[in-house]
């Protein structure tokens, strides 16, 4: 016997069950990447408001019960509450090049896989509270009393029965804000850890931007050519540090809106304008950091830079900045292509 497929058999679902049931849709695994990109979102939204300058730092803490706790103290121009308990659109505004953040899966959904999510936030000289699990609200938001300055702060555990380790990895996640600092030079992060016998803390801020991301990367800052263009044909500005790269091996790296990229019309755009100057046999270690109002990926994983633009903005200003070095270091210039 066979049974008929109608629109009887579609089950629809929604909200926080369509999220707990499919939760790889929302952010990527039930494993480690999964895991660290609940966080991210957290971390991102708090450091955009410093980005955008309503706050000044963010503390992120590794708690002892496998909690994380994000703090900021700047004010969410958008009620935390409707921030925690409504899906909001995968959309983003013209303003996005001054933000860090690329995830785009809402506060919603971190409610959704934590089974205890603890929000607090200070504003108006009024401490507000508000507690959930698993995405319900296990009391409306209250006052429990005075408040000194503003802020927010964030406390969720992931929850065990959706995902496969709910250990974050500190390394890990020490990596990711020490790479956004570098390509947001306003950022100041503060990570503690509290799980093992002794806190340990890190700060991560680089008011020097790409030109420090270099160093980490084995190249020599005092050497570094720096870049950095508002062009409103791209649609966006670039930040562009780069130097040569000495005895180590060459290395360009590439970013949009903060995110690690593995090409694109950036980084094509990159060796076109140093190609124009130095030739391909230039040694050279970078970093191409372009923030776009409206930027495009080609394919899901968005690891691709397309906007078509870009390729000829970077290029220019690439090739302009390498013909002033050249003209002023002949020498250091003629040793890049010498090998």
């Amino acid at each position: 016997m066979t049974h008929a497929y109608d629109a009887s058999s579609i089950v629809v679902l929604e909200g926080l069950e369509a999220i707990r049931k499919r939760p790889g849709m929302y952010v990527g695994s039930t494993g480690e990447r999964g895991l660290h990109h609940l966080l991210y979102e957290v971390t991102d939204s708090a450091m955009n408001e410093v980005v955008l300058g309503s706050a000044g730092r963010v503390e992120v803490v590794l708690l002892a019960d496998g909690s994380a706790r994000v703090t900021h103290d700047g004010i969410h121009e958008r009620p935390l509450d409707h921030q925690l308990t409504v899906l909001r659109p995968a959309t983003r505004s013209t303003s996005d090049r001054r933000t860090v953040s690329w995830y785009d899966i809402g506060l919603y959904v971190v409610n959704a896989l934590s089974d205890r999510l603890l929000a607090e936030e200070w504003r108006d000289g009024v401490t507000t509270r508000q507690e959930y699990s698993c995405g319900k609200p296990i009391a409306p938001p209250h006052p429990t009393g005075p408040a000194d300055g503003t802020g927010t702060a964030i406390t969720f555990r992931p929850d065990p029965e959706i995902f496969e380790t709910v250990e974050f990895d500190r390394p890990a996640l020490a990596a990711r804000f020490r790479e956004l600092a570098m390509l947001n030079r306003t950022l100041d992060v503060v990570l503690t850890d509290e799980r093992g016998e002794e806190p340990h803390t890190e700060r991560f801020h680089a008011p020097d931007g790409v030109r420090e991301f270099l160093t980490q990367l084995g190249a020599d800052p005092a050497e570094a050519v720096v870049v950095e263009r508002e062009d409103e044909r791209m649609g966006g500005s670039m930040e562009i540090a780069l130097a040569p790269a000495g005895d180590g091996e060459p290395q360009v790296l590439g970013f949009a809106n903060s995110r690690r990229t593995e090409g694109g019309t950036h980084l094509v755009g990159f060796r076109d304008g140093v190609t124009a100057v130095l030739g391909k046999g230039a040694r050279l270690t970078a970093v191409v950091s372009v923030k776009l109002d409206e930027p495009s990926y080609e394919g899901c994983r968005r690891e691709i830079l397309g906007n078509t633009p870009v390729r000829a903005c970077v290029a220019e200003a690439v090739q302009h900045a390498l013909e002033t070095w050249r003209d002023q270091h002949p020498q250091r210039a003629a040793a890049l292509t010498a090998r």
